[in-house]
């Protein structure tokens, strides 16, 4: 019999085989933002695209992108205001140098700093392994900094990109949670050298970059899915406590008739607060540590 190679990190699960628990509150399904602030290397790297690219310097994706730190993650900022939302920013730590007073708004809300690397302009995956330390340090120590010294629990790779030593690579650097590796709807402890790593679920579907960007969705298409994933995902936390992320960039939703749409949906998830705990990957990650349901790897 042929055996696959493995990753070795987690064991296979069924959601249905599982401990039950509750979160705080004894509810059931967990939902929190994941608010992408990016900045990128101008005339090259890497970048999403509205339009193909031309040659560089591409002035049409740069500066739509650009767009979302200008001006959509501040119409983004007051609609969560309006909304009493919770925040879990996913901040390259270019953001400090180039954009300061947009990261010191969000931490002003009290929301959380997620590490995403120096910029998604660049992918940590290529790297050798000392490099890919580098990159996590120099990113940790930046965020921490422009953070008031507090170090972010959690990581999200640009571009969801890992080597085979990335997991064991953040725990060594401190962090806590990952947010890389979208394989269940509950936080999974995996294996690391230097001990157990949280994966905390992050969306690839209700997300608006594989939505829009990817299968071309409209705004209100996008909207709709976060809806219908929320509403089917309230009603299976019956049978189990889920984790529900949304993932948000501000150059895409950010847009004025996405925005308008974004809202609809957000108004819809938090008429139902009083069901939900509405909160911020963090807290996911600290409640995790004190829950022995949640069974640590061997």
């Amino acid at each position: 019999m042929t055996t696959l190679t493995t990753h070795g990190r987690y064991d296979y699960s069924a959601i249905t085989n599982r401990p039950d628990y509750a979160w705080p509150g004894g509810k059931r399904l967990a939902v929190y933002i994941g608010l992408n602030l990016e900045h990128f290397a101008f005339g090259e790297g890497l970048g999403a695209e509205l339009a193909p690219g031309g040659p560089q310097p591409d002035i049409l994706n740069y500066a739509w992108r650009d767009y979302g730190n200008r001006v959509g993650a501040w119409r983004m900022r007051d609609m969560f205001d309006a909304l009493e939302m919770p925040v879990s920013v996913l901040a390259n730590s270019a953001m400090y140098d180039y954009a300061p007073d947009l990261m010191a708004a969000y931490q002003a809300r009290g929301d959380e700093i997620v590490g995403h690397g120096r910029t998604n302009a660049e992918r940590q995956s290529v790297l050798p392994e000392a490099e890919e330390a580098a990159l996590i340090a120099e990113a940790t120590e930046v965020l921490t900094r422009g953070n008031d010294g507090t170090p972010p629990k959690g990581w999200l790779s640009p571009w969801i990109a890992e080597s085979h030593a990335t997991p064991d690579l953040l725990k060594a650097a401190g962090y806590g949670y990952t947010l890389n590796w979208a394989m269940d709807d509950q936080p999974v402890w995996m294996r690391t050298k230097h001990g157990p790593l949280l994966s905390i679920p992050y969306p690839q579907e209700a997300n608006d970059i594989p939505s829009i960007v990817a299968r071309k969705d409209g705004g209100q298409a996008f909207a709709d899915i976060v809806r219908e994933n929320f509403d089917e995902m309230l009603e299976q936390s019956a049978q189990q406590p889920l984790v529900m992320g949304i993932a948000l960039h501000p150059y895409l939703v950010g847009q004025p008739y996405r925005l308008r749409a974004l809202r609809r949906v957000l108004q819809h998830i938090c008429a139902h607060r009083s069901d939900i705990w509405l909160t911020r990957a963090g807290d996911i990650f600290d409640y995790c540590v004190t829950c022995d349901a949640i069974l640590k790897p061997d």
